[in-house]
């Protein structure tokens, strides 16, 4: 795994996403309830205050707690609610080290079928079946790893140039398309509410 993302839109933290799947999924596990682009520049954020230039999930899943959590809570915080963000990060690189010997790629390189990659995605802490369906969009549409089946184990998320989600980003053009999607299903979402559909 070795190319370019746009997801943070910071260069040294998209080249850090793009070289190591561990900050991907970190990155995937960061989007929730902040801006794309904060969730994912937070791998890069995490590794510099680490003393590292790469993430290490035997070492993250070890690291002391508090210490971790206190890490990630540092202005500027890594999320919008750091501590619980940092215990599942720490999750995550768990359940690496005891399910795949702490290696992320383990999780889809000798995954035959799109299905069985999202069941093993779903499988991960802190990944629903959206975020799982994302992250197979990702993987499929910018990181090569193409199972069989894997644009309809996507869902939505892996049809060709759809604009829905992180897995179509690749430049800030791609970006303000996501961003506008996004923006059509709050308003949809609002208006149904409104109404009482």
């Amino acid at each position: 795994m070795d190319v370019t993302l746009h997801l943070a839109q910071q260069p040294e933290a998209d080249e850090l996403l793009g070289r190591s799947p561990l900050a991907a999924l970190v990155g995937m596990l960061l989007d929730q309830q902040v801006p794309m682009e904060w969730a994912f520049a937070g791998p890069y954020t995490i590794a510099q205050r680490m003393g590292r230039d790469d993430l290490d999930a035997q070492e993250i899943a070890t690291y002391d707690p508090e210490a971790f959590a206190a890490l990630l809570s540092t202005k500027p915080a890594v999320h919008r609610y750091p501590g619980s963000m940092a215990k599942r990060v720490q999750q995550l690189c768990q359940y690496l080290v005891e399910h795949y010997d702490a290696d992320p790629t383990a999780i889809w390189k000798d995954a035959t079928t799109g299905d069985e990659l999202l069941a093993r995605l779903k499988e991960l802490p802190g990944f629903g079946p959206q975020k799982a369906q994302i992250f197979l969009a990702l993987l499929g549409k910018q990181l090569g790893v193409h199972p069989k089946g894997w644009r309809d184990a996507a869902g939505p998320y892996g049809a060709p140039k759809s604009f829905r989600s992180v897995a179509d980003i690749t430049d800030p053009a791609s970006l303000a398309k996501v961003r506008a999607h996004k923006q059509e299903l709050k308003a949809a979402a609002k208006a149904a509410k409104t109404t009482g559909k």
